[in-house]
């Protein structure tokens, strides 16, 4: 994962590893997010009448939005019992082991956009390319308490 969440190059594993019954919870795919960047890209034709680049920048958000559809059908987030597996498809992408975790937050809680967690050594910002609810009873299972207030408290 790149430093914005946005699935990059980087890989710990090439080798493709499926997924055992043994070891937790995959999120299922929401497509709440791609869609609503692909319609803000559209709403972004409305400022045709008074700027002349809104073409491009509906063409540039919308493009971004279906990114994130194509990264949401492939993307999938799973809960071991001690670490987040990211994997494309069949594939470990990158493993996130739970005892270094320094935090996390879910971003706008009635509408969440954005899944932000924290490590000893990195940051990690993601948009919510799964089920929110499920994501946050997953790490509430796996990580709690992780500072003052709830588990989604601000670092």
């Amino acid at each position: 994962m790149g430093e914005w969440g946005i699935a990059c190059a980087r890989l710990d594993s090439a080798t493709p590893t499926p997924p055992t019954a043994d070891e937790g919870l995959t999120l299922e795919p929401r497509y709440g997010v791609p869609i609503g960047v692909v319609l803000l890209g559209a709403a972004c034709l409305a400022l045709l009448p008074l700027w002349g680049g809104a073409r491009w920048l509906a063409l540039g958000v919308a493009l971004f939005g279906l990114l994130l559809a194509l990264q949401t059908a492939q993307l999938r987030l799973q809960f071991a019992d001690a670490e987040l597996v990211v994997r494309r498809n069949t594939s470990v992408i990158r493993r996130f082991p739970y005892a270094a975790w320094l935090g996390w937050r879910l971003f706008w809680p009635a509408v969440p956009v954005l899944f932000f967690f924290r490590e000893e050594r990195s940051i990690h910002l993601l948009p919510m390319l799964f089920d929110a609810r499920a994501l946050r009873e997953r790490l509430e299972h796996h990580l709690a308490p992780l500072g003052p207030g709830a588990p989604s408290s601000p670092l």
